[in-house]
């Protein structure tokens, strides 16, 4: 199936680190891995957790590396730094809607200031990975992941932003086809995806992001988006590691158990133990949704304090539902 396109990891908080990313590369992995967002003033100060984010394994010539901030100069100053580590190339979030993000002016706020200033900002940035690539070092692309805006959108605003976003430099386009506010039990859009692939004739790529969970969910994402240049997947792949692998047509042998061993050692390797328990609660807040008690196997995870803990309940449960041990194709 990947012959209609690039296959994308998305960035997701707390989620889409190195151990994460491992997961889905032991199924063969995906075209590009888009990191968690990276705070751009935190990155500049050298905070104690920065160099957690900035780990790129295990495939470093496919990492994408986003950028969330809420002031120009920063955004800029971090792109410079970012541009020249090894990857494909910077994101910049105009995407996330979570009120945390979006009331400090980063995330989908750029989508809702002045285009003046989204624009500098962007100019500033493109203006930057160039500059980093005068040494002889291959120029990163730069993209921007998006949506379609606040409640009261315009088809002729969204795409006049679109085309401001592409004049700037923007080299990608990740279109996640909801409002600010429309939650995940609204259907996306995904005529804009297609809409937005068309009025660039292919010059630039245009990805679609949102609700691609299996192979159905996949075709009718691609028949409603034939020009699209590929797909991006979120929270499926949080939940099947091997989404992926199932999408270009193969039929992973999936043993759960040695998928969720496997990310708990790795989380303890990649990341620092502060942030051992969010990391593995919040993987398997999905994962455990592939098991038939998937809420008492969810509530004991969620509930483990420790890494061993939580490999002691995994284990327990598989011990308890062998039944359960192989993941099905979907």
């Amino acid at each position: 199936m990947s012959d209609n396109g690039r296959l994308m990891l998305a960035p997701m908080a707390t989620v889409s680190h190195e151990a994460f990313r491992r997961a889905v590369a032991r199924f063969g992995g995906c075209d590009e891995y888009v990191t968690e967002m990276i705070h751009a003033p935190s990155l500049l100060a050298g905070g104690q957790w920065e160099p957690y984010y900035l780990m790129n394994g295990p495939e470093p010539d496919k990492i994408v590396w986003q950028l969330t901030g809420n002031k120009a100069e920063s955004l800029v100053r971090a792109a410079a730094l970012l541009a020249g580590r090894e990857g494909i190339g910077i994101d910049l979030n105009m995407g996330c809607c979570a009120p945390q993000i979006a009331r400090t002016g980063a995330g989908i706020a750029w989508m809702l200031k002045p285009v003046a200033e989204t624009a500098a900002m962007v100019r500033g940035v493109r203006a930057a990975i160039a500059n980093a690539a005068k040494d002889g070092a291959r120029e990163k692309r730069l993209s921007v992941k998006l949506r379609l805006g606040a409640e009261d959108f315009t088809d002729d605003g969204f795409f006049a932003f679109c085309d401001m976003l592409v004049g700037e430099g923007v080299q990608l386009l990740t279109l996640h086809p909801r409002t600010q506010k429309e939650k995940y039990r609204r259907p996306p859009r995904w005529d804009y995806v297609e809409r937005l692939a068309v009025r660039y004739g292919g010059n630039i790529p245009v990805i679609l992001n949102g609700n691609v969970c299996d192979r159905a969910s996949y075709a009718l994402a691609r028949a409603a988006a034939p020009h699209a240049s590929g797909v991006m997947i979120a929270r499926a792949a949080a939940q099947k590691p091997w989404i992926f692998a199932e999408l270009r047509g193969a039929c992973p042998n999936v043993n759960l158990e040695q998928v969720a061993l496997a990310f708990i050692d790795d989380v303890e390797e990649c990341q620092p133990p502060e942030f051992h328990r969010t990391r593995l609660q919040r993987f398997f807040s999905y994962f455990c949704d592939n098991v038939t008690f998937a809420h008492w196997f969810k509530t004991q995870m969620l509930n483990a304090a420790t890494p061993d803990q939580s490999r002691e309940r995994v284990r327990a449960y598989f011990a308890q539902c062998p039944q359960d041990m192989q993941a099905e194709a979907h």
